[in-house]
């Protein structure tokens, strides 16, 4: 029987505390092949400098990894206008 090529996604947010190289390293040795980032915190330089990151691992283990770029959505005010 062929086997089945894989459907499930693990999807990890990544943070401060898992901006760095052996973090990162280690979530993808685990399974991790989605990368959620979190575009309501953090600068763009943060953001850039994760993705350089994740495309760095990719490389040295051989194996993809998706971005999913969680983009902040409108605020809505609740307040009195006069």
């Amino acid at each position: 029987m062929a086997s089945l090529p894989h459907r499930t996604k693990i999807v990890a947010t990544l943070g401060p505390a898992s901006n760095s190289p052996e973090v990162i390293k280690e979530l993808v040795e685990a399974g991790m092949n989605v990368a959620r980032l979190n575009f309501s915190h953090g600068s763009y330089e943060d953001h850039a400098n994760t993705v350089s990151l994740l495309r760095s691992t990719e490389e040295e283990l051989d194996t993809p990894v998706t971005i999913l770029q969680d983009l902040q959505g409108p605020k809505i005010t609740d307040s009195n206008f006069r």
